[in-house]
Formats: structure tokens, C-alpha cells, sequence
């Protein structure tokens, strides 16, 4: 699953969408609220406020590696290290 801001876009293996447990870290982790966990568990991302990002990578250190990307589209597609 990916989503597109102006700024910046987040990326989510499909593969763990589903995981429950991992919306809710990522729900609790993230101070911008650009992830939410869907009345199924599912993980949802909110377009809205993607661009808020402040690039602290909260998101990252509560998903398994490699599960989300965030792309940094003003720096020509440069991924957050």
C-alpha cells in the first residue's frame, strides 16, 4: 500500500497491512497521525495528513524492517534511512 502527499509518500508492505497488532503500534507511535487502524484491524494511512510527516521515523522503529518506507518526494524520490 502506498499513499502519495505532496511532500512525501508512505509505503507499507502488503504483507503486513493486515497485521493488527502492528496498526496499532504504528496508530500509537506516529505524532501526526498519519496511520489509523480500521474498524477490521486493518492498517489504514491518512492522505490528509501525510504531508504532515516530521520525518522522526517512530513509524519505522515500530514495523519490522522494510515494512514502511517513507519516500521523500521533494528529494527525488530519496527513501528515509
Amino acid at each position: 500500500m502506498r499513499k502519495d502527499g505532496i511532500f512525501i509518500a508512505v509505503e507499507v508492505d502488503d504483507g503486513v497491512t493486515g497485521d493488527a497488532e502492528l496498526a496499532r503500534r504504528l496508530t500509537e507511535a506516529c505524532p501526526v497521525d498519519i496511520f489509523a487502524q480500521g474498524g477490521d484491524g486493518r492498517l489504514e494511512i491518512s492522505e490528509q495528513n501525510l504531508d504532515e510527516c516530521v520525518l522522526c521515523r517512530l513509524c519505522m522503529d515500530a514495523s519490522p524492517d522494510g515494512a514502511v518506507r517513507i519516500i521523500k518526494l521533494y528529494d527525488h524520490g530519496a527513501v528515509l534511512a
